[in-house]
């Protein structure tokens, strides 16, 4: 498939039609060649945060792979914040760059100072799905392959570990 370095929006509005023209942000990864980022990366002080922007672009490019935007990754951040997957990728979607993404989920959703996200994006790196009843067998099927033991192995190293294995595979 073709794709442009553009969109066009048009809105239906009572008694006219406005047209919105913008140039998409052509620096996306192809995730069916690399990986997203590390959920470890902060951007704009948020962990998760380029992980997703990288999926988000590679979505609206037509080159996310495997990958999976909106996800239960992204909605760990998109929860804290209280903002919908549709709103965020709609903002990436006119051609923003990270910094001001990151600006656009401070402006947005539920207010947190920066405390706040320094403590949630701590936090949420030490999230290990083996303690979580209900998550603890697929989080061990999905460890297990790897050789990571899921007792002690926070989700972020394994995504971090599967990523390298797919990305091995891709290449």
């Amino acid at each position: 498939m073709f794709r442009t370095p553009f969109r066009i929006r048009v809105h239906f509005l009572p008694g006219r039609i406005e047209s919105v023209f913008f140039f998409m942000n052509t620096k996306g990864k192809d995730l069916t060649k690399e990986p997203p980022r590390s959920p470890k990366m902060r951007v704009g002080g948020y962990a998760i945060l380029g992980r997703t922007i990288d999926k988000c672009r590679a979505l609206l490019w037509g080159n996310i792979g495997e990958y999976h935007f909106d996800c239960p990754l992204d909605n760990m951040l998109f929860g804290f914040k209280g903002v919908k997957g549709d709103d965020f990728k709609a903002f990436v979607e006119t051609g923003a760059n990270d910094e001001e993404i990151a600006k656009w989920l401070d402006r947005n959703g539920i207010p947190k100072a920066e405390k706040d996200k320094q403590a949630w994006s701590e936090e949420v790196m030490k999230v290990n799905f083996y303690h979580n009843p209900e998550k603890r067998d697929w989080y061990v099927e999905q460890l297990k392959p790897l050789g990571l033991d899921p007792k002690t192995t926070p989700l972020f190293d394994w995504l971090e570990a599967d990523d390298k294995v797919s990305d091995k595979k891709a290449a």
